[in-house]
This record gives C-alpha cells, sequence and structure tokens, in this order.
C-alpha cells in the first residue's frame, strides 16, 4: 500500500504541473498586466505603474513569472496577494476550517441519507421507489443558489417577520454575543443542508442502482435459499458490495463540493476558501487565484487516493501492489 501510495503522488506530479500552468496563462490572459484599475487612476504617473510593476515582477517575461513562483510552491511558498501583500497561504488555511466544517457537514448529511434512501428504493419497489425518483428528479434540477435563497427566505426571512428567529441567513457566527456552538449549528444549518441536497439526489440513485445489481447476484440467492434473514441479506451481505462503487464517487465529489461551495459560501456570506476564489477572482489577484486552484488540484488528488484507501479497507479482496 505504501509503494503504490507513492507512485500515485509521483504520477500527480504532472498533474499539478499542468493546473499550475494553464491557470497562469489563463490569468495572464484575462487579467493582463494584473493591475485592474492603476491604468485609470488619474494620481498614479506612467512612471509609478512601471516601478510598481517592477516591484512586483511584472515587467519579466512570463516563463521568468510561472517559474519563481512554482520554484516558492516547491518551497511551501505559495507566494503574497499582489492587492494586500498578505501570504496566500495564510490566507487559505485561515479559511480552510470553515470550509471543512461545511463540506464535511454536507458531506456527512449526504451519504447519511443517500445509503438508507437508496436501500429503500431498492428493496421497496412501487410507490415509494417512485417518490424518491421523483424527489431526486427535483433535487438534480435545482440550481443550489435558488435553493439556498428559497431556503433563507422561508427560514429566516418569513419566519423573523413571524415573530420566530429561527435561522440566521448569513455569516458563521453571529455579530454580537456569537460563537458557541449552538450558535454556530444555526448558521451552518441551511447551507449544509443546501449543499447536500443535490448530491443527495445522485447519490441516493447511484446506491439503488448498485443495491439492485447486488440484490440479483447468485450469492444473495443461495443466502435466501439457505433461509437467512432478509435483513442480514440486505444490510450485510448487498450492502457491503453496494457501496463500493459509492466510496469512488463520493472520493471524486470531494473537490466538487468544494467548488460547489463556492456559491453556497456567497449566498449565505460563509466565509470559506469558496468564497475567497471568487472573491480574488473579481479583483485579478492572479497569485491567490494561483494558490487556490493549487490547493483544489490536491484536493483532488487526496480524495482519489482516499476512495482507493477505502476500497482496499472494505472489500479484503483488493490489494494494491
Amino acid at each position: 500500500m505504501t509503494r503504490y501510495i507513492a507512485r500515485r503522488l509521483l504520477a500527480s506530479i504532472p498533474a499539478l504541473l499542468g493546473i499550475t500552468l494553464v491557470t497562469f496563462l489563463l490569468m495572464h490572459a484575462t487579467a493582463g498586466s494584473f493591475l485592474p484599475g492603476l491604468e485609470l487612476n488619474p494620481n498614479l504617473r506612467p512612471e509609478d505603474i512601471q516601478r510598481i510593476r517592477q516591484n512586483l515582477g511584472l515587467d519579466e517575461p512570463l516563463s521568468v513569472q510561472y517559474w519563481r513562483w512554482l520554484t516558492g510552491l516547491l518551497r511551501g511558498d505559495f507566494g503574497s496577494s499582489i492587492l494586500n501583500g498578505r501570504p496566500v497561504l495564510g490566507a487559505i488555511l485561515e479559511r480552510l476550517p470553515n470550509t471543512l466544517l461545511l463540506t464535511g457537514t454536507a458531506l456527512v448529511i449526504g451519504v447519511g441519507l443517500s445509503v438508507p434512501f437508496g436501500i429503500i428504493g431498492a428493496v421497496r419497489r412501487g410507490w415509494t421507489d417512485n417518490l424518491l425518483t421523483f424527489l431526486s428528479v427535483i433535487g438534480v434540477s435545482l440550481p443550489a443558489f435558488w435553493l439556498g435563497l428559497l431556503l433563507i427566505l422561508v427560514f429566516s426571512i418569513t419566519f423573523n417577520r413571524l415573530g420566530w428567529p429561527w435561522l440566521p441567513s448569513a455569516g458563521a457566527t453571529s455579530a454580537v454575543g456569537g460563537g458557541d456552538l449552538l450558535d454556530r449549528a444555526k448558521h451552518l444549518i441551511m447551507p449544509a443542508v443546501t449543499l447536500a441536497f443535490i448530491n443527495l439526489a445522485i447519490w441516493s440513485r447511484f446506491t439503488r442502482s448498485a443495491m439492485l445489481e447486488a440484490l440479483s447476484q447468485d450469492y444473495v440467492r443461495t443466502a435466501r435459499a439457505k433461509g437467512m434473514n432478509e435483513r442480514r441479506v440486505v444490510y450485510v451481505h448487498s450492502l457491503r458490495n453496494a457501496v463500493l462503487p459509492l466510496v469512488t464517487l463520493v472520493g471524486l465529489e470531494l473537490p466538487a463540493l468544494v467548488g460547489g461551495g463556492a456559491i453556497v459560501e456567497v449566498v449565505f456570506s460563509w466565509p470559506g476558501i469558496g468564497r475567497l476564489a471568487l472573491e480574488t477572482a473579481l479583483q485579478y489577484d492572479f497569485t491567490m487565484v494561483l494558490g487556490l486552484t493549487t490547493f483544489t488540484g490536491i484536493l483532488v488528488i487526496a480524495g482519489n487516493l482516499l476512495a482507493d484507501m477505502l476500497y482496499a479497507l472494505l472489500d479484503p479482496r483488493i490489494r494494491y501492489r
């Protein structure tokens, strides 16, 4: 297993290099000099703008700029923000706990509900399965930002007008007297449910299909022929094999949760790295965008590697050499 992990990490280096190079070129093509608005500032003379570009190294060729940033990245230096000079890695690590809390809660809700919903849909064919299918279609069709705004309208605005201050609509904590566990939980509920709802619809249908395939296997028919309890057939023999493809799907969706969380973080003003990525991209802060893109690429590789390791733990027949 150790050698397999080492090979996977080595194979991920070209992918990370490609991600950084493509992002760097796209940012340069979009942002130009990476100094938005300086040319339009009447208080800055052309020689002042040129001096700022020289201090930031933006007057050098693209290859030199990219190589300087890449070598710094190998030393653990993600660079500094062009706008305020703040270290990129420090800004990411400051927002990372909030993003992990949001995505982790959404992941627990999504997996915790999709597995039983998928089992129910596979075992109880008929109106129950049709109802779950209908709800899944709605979940896939709803945009995350629309669902988030709908939840804010119902549970924050409408309930407050009725005199029932239930759930806050923005932020991770209350501005006054907040920060305790209950306060953070209230702020977390709506964004976590919004982020989990779309994945719940997909994962539950995926689990249902995998369960249907597992229940049709010969070993399940043999277990039933021997008089084994139906609950044991479903939850022991079938579910363990049906959950393996779901592990891969969840592992691949971990980076997508962070990316999709950017929209949710903006809607609910949640202080995470997704919101940070959107804000810095709109400001053409290319060093911050490069750092966030590289960090997301690392999440993709880590998610795939975690899925492979869980595969080996759940299925003893799988061995990585």
